[in-house]
């Protein structure tokens, strides 16, 4: 695929000339083309060849990325093929950049597969940060369901009840009758109270 612009400037006959290839993946059924090189073809000769990589899509869709260039603040998606040509001392990049080289249809472009991946970084730490709020969330449901569970116990066990009960059988355990004197008086039998007189 070439893109012819004539001279410009000291640029005798500038092609930009873009080498697609075919090829049939088993694991999708189905054929993808990609870009395999990007040439600059001025002055009746090729000047310059970039390699391209990461540029594919199904052959039935177009391929959509906001930069495509050789600069490393945009992804550097062409690398200069050899340092022996006049590929070092350019700089390629397109803007809004589609491309289908296959099954076009009518003059437009296919259902465009972008460049964006899924899992760009910014998603992952989303994603982290979700889980980890997640794991909170379960965290503190767990604490206030085990806390609502001690609740019902204590309540069980301080049922005015369970302590009258305890009372009467204690007071028979702690008390014990003495004859003294015509007067009738208790000793506990538990030596942390000492002796009661009454």
């Amino acid at each position: 695929l070439s893109l012819k612009f004539g001279d410009i400037g000291n640029l005798k006959g500038l092609v930009i000339r873009f080498l697609l290839t075919t090829s049939y993946y088993q694991l999708s059924v189905q054929n993808w083309f990609s870009l395999h090189r990007l040439q600059l073809v001025y002055n009746h000769s090729v000047q310059a060849t970039f390699n391209a990589t990461r540029i594919h899509a199904p052959a039935t869709y177009s391929y959509h990325c906001d930069h495509v260039s050789s600069l490393q603040r945009y992804n550097a998606l062409l690398i200069p093929s050899s340092a022996n040509d006049l590929s070092q001392l350019w700089e390629v990049t397109f803007i809004d950049f589609q491309i289908q080289g296959f099954n076009i249809q009518e003059g437009h472009f296919a259902y465009a597969k972008d460049c964006a991946s899924f899992f760009s970084p910014a998603i992952l730490m989303g994603l982290v940060m979700s889980l980890i709020l997640l794991l909170v969330l379960a965290y503190a449901l767990h604490m206030l369901i085990h806390l609502k569970s001690l609740d019902r116990h204590y309540e069980c066990k301080a049922s005015p009840a369970y302590f009258a009960q305890m009372k009467d059988n204690d007071m028979g355990d702690e008390k014990e009758p003495l004859r003294n004197s015509g007067n009738e008086s208790y000793e506990l039998r538990n030596k942390h109270f000492g002796k009661i007189y009454i």
